[in-house]
Parts: structure tokens; C-alpha cells; sequence
């Protein structure tokens, strides 16, 4: 059995910068997973319009020419070789300004990649459209990378470039399934692990940074955890593994704390003597997590509760066990039913 896109565009929904917790325009978009495609085409069209009617931004480019004038650097060796000066022309290395940059370049391929899988025409043509306006505006250079355009700061006077490229980037995700598997479903989970642990993951810590009550609890990411060590030798900290948690979700008023550990796998292995059995790594891990913590002054470290939260097709696993004073879960959220019950299912896991 497959996922349904759908249920991907959701997660990614979520995983994206725009499931900022703040962000809760966000509400009428979630409850549409159908529709995702076309809502953020429609979002990335008019932060396009809005910067072609205010203005693109410009970077500097290094451009190397023969001119009949110096500007910039003289490149004296191609001066020599070519005897350019006998013919009144020095060769020049320069900056200057073009449209042509990374972040044009990427919205303007996220503008037609994500017109291929919006539902509506107009909005589709209307993509192509802008499209082709960065073209014919100069953005003609290669689509970026992953890691330049990862790479890319923003200042204070780059947050209208900063929402661009963040819906810009939530549209290349969104057509990441169809160009690999097709329009309408996506692998089993344990055949693309490694295209969806990162989203997986992203996707529940920002699920429960969005719908979670501020006031009365606290979500953290990728929280690294110290050792409790004593008598250390001296070069044991250059070789000590770190430890680092997926989500932590401190609940205030009720003065309790649950580690989440996501592991986009099957949540049960086969041994010699069980069909089903839970992985062993796997609970050493959430062990860890939570009687490392014990000793340290955070009083919500004293009975904090682990979850193991794995995805799974077809059913809800809920398992739980108490060892040594901790809450040990192992629970499952199964991806093939409608998002409402996903939502529902993941609340209900940390009540």
C-alpha cells in the first residue's frame, strides 16, 4: 500500500518555513491538502507580481570583457597574449549588477515546475506566465542548487525576498513526488526512507509548534542533550558521541515533559523468536535520552515520558511500558488516512 500524495503535500505543508508557529494564516491551507498545489501557487504568484511591480533584486555578477577602456581589474596576462593594446583594448574583470542571481533564478523555476501540477488552468498559465517574465527580465542562468540556495542570508531589507523564496522553495518540494513516482502516490516508506526522514521529522516538530497552546507548553527541535560525566580525561570531549533529541514538548501547567524520538521506519522488526518485535537500538536510544537527564536540575527531567513515534500504513500501534520511573510509548501514526485523523491521531498521542 502507498501513501497518497496528498497526505506528503500535508507533511511538507508543515515541514516547510511557512508552518512557523506564528504563521497562522496557515489554517485554511491545512485543511485543504488537496488543494496545496494551487493555494501555493497562488501564494508564490503574487509575491512574484509584487516584486516585479516594486522591483527585482540585484546582485553583483564578476564579468570578464575586452573594453576599450579599463573598468575594474586588468587581466594583464590575456591583455599580453592577445595584443589588445595595439588595437586600442585592454582586457577587464568587473562586477556588476544583474537580475540574473540565485534567488531569481530559483523562483522563476519554482514558478514552472509548480505549474505543472496546479489544478487550475488560469493559475497554471498565470505561472508560466511570470515565468517568462524573469526570463525575458534577464533570470536566464542555470536553477541553483540545493546548498547555494541554502546558503543564501537575508537582512533587514531582504523579507520581501525572504517570502518569496520560502514559498518558492515549499513549491520545488511540492513536486518532488510527482516527478519521481508519478501525479497521485509516492513509494512505501521503508523504500524511500531517505528522501523522508528529514521531512518526517521537520513536519511533526512544527505540527505541534502550530497547534499547541504557547502558554501552557513549549516545543523544541533538535535539542542536544549533555552527558552527565564525571572525572573526564582530557581528550574524552573531542571523541564523546553527541546526544541530541528530536522534539521535546514541555506541557507547564502540568508540570511534564515528553521526548519524541521519529524514526520514519517500520516500527517492528523480525527475529529468530518473534514475528513482531520492537528494535532493540531504538529503545536504548529513547533510554538514554531520558535517564541521562535525571541528575540534572530541571525538575521536568525527574519523570519525563519517551515516545518512540513511527509512521505506519494501515494501523495505529499504542504500546507503553514503565521503566524506572519513566513513561517508555511506542505509538504509531498511520499516513494513509485523511488528514483530519492524522491531526486528531498526533494530538491525542501527547494527552
Amino acid at each position: 500500500m502507498k501513501i497518497p500524495i496528498k497526505n506528503i503535500w500535508w507533511l511538507m505543508l508543515y515541514a516547510s518555513d511557512l508552518g512557523d508557529a506564528k504563521n497562522k494564516s496557515l489554517l485554511s491551507i491545512e485543511d485543504l491538502p488537496e488543494e496545496i498545489p494551487d493555494l501555493i501557487g497562488e501564494i508564490l504568484s503574487k509575491t512574484v507580481e509584487n516584486r516585479l511591480r516594486r522591483q527585482l533584486t540585484y546582485s553583483f555578477k564578476e564579468k570578464k570583457a575586452v573594453l576599450n577602456r579599463v573598468r575594474g581589474k586588468i587581466n594583464h596576462l590575456i591583455t599580453y597574449r592577445k595584443k589588445l593594446l595595439s588595437k586600442g583594448q585592454i582586457a577587464c574583470q568587473f562586477n556588476e549588477l544583474t537580475v540574473d542571481n540565485i534567488r531569481n533564478r530559483y523562483v522563476r523555476t519554482a514558478l514552472e515546475k509548480i505549474s505543472r501540477i496546479i489544478k487550475s488552468k488560469s493559475l497554471s498559465n498565470k505561472c508560466r506566465t511570470l515565468s517568462k517574465d524573469l526570463f525575458i527580465k534577464g533570470v536566464t542562468g542555470p536553477v541553483p542548487t540545493f546548498r547555494e540556495i541554502s546558503n543564501e542570508r537575508y537582512g533587514r531589507n531582504d523579507q520581501a525576498d525572504k517570502e518569496m523564496i520560502t514559498v518558492a522553495k515549499l513549491a520545488m518540494d511540492l513536486c518532488i513526488p510527482n516527478e519521481d513516482e508519478g501525479a497521485k502516490e509516492v513509494l512505501n516508506p521503508e523504500k524511500c526512507e531517505y528522501w523522508m526522514r528529514a521531512l518526517y521529522e521537520k513536519a511533526i516538530g512544527n505540527f505541534y509548534k502550530f497547534h499547541l497552546d504557547f502558554e501552557n507548553w513549549k516545543v523544541k527541535t533538535s535539542k542536544k542533550l549533555n552527558w552527565s560525566i564525571s572525572n573526564p580525561t582530557d581528550g574524552i570531549s573531542e571523541i564523546f558521541p553527541t546526544m541530541k533529541t528530536d522534539i521535546v514538548l514541555d506541557n507547564f501547567k502540568e508540570s511534564k515533559r515528553i521526548v519524541i524520538d521519529t524514526k520514519f521506519t517500520s516500527i517492528f522488526t523480525k527475529t529468530n523468536f518473534k514475528d513482531k518485535s520492537l528494535k532493540t537500538n531504538y529503545i536504548y536510544q529513547l533510554y538514554a535520552y531520558l535517564m541521562s537527564q535525571q541528575e540534572t536540575e530541571d525538575p521536568l527531567n525527574k519523570n519525563s515520558a519517551g515516545m518512540l513515534l513511527h509512521p505506519a500504513i494501515g494501523e495505529n500501534i499504542d504500546e507503553s511500558a514503565n521503566i524506572q520511573g519513566h513513561e517508555m510509548k511506542f505509538s504509531t501514526v498511520d499516513l494513509t488516512q485523511n488528514h483530519y485523523e492524522i491531526k486528531k491521531r498526533l494530538l491525542e498521542l501527547i494527552s
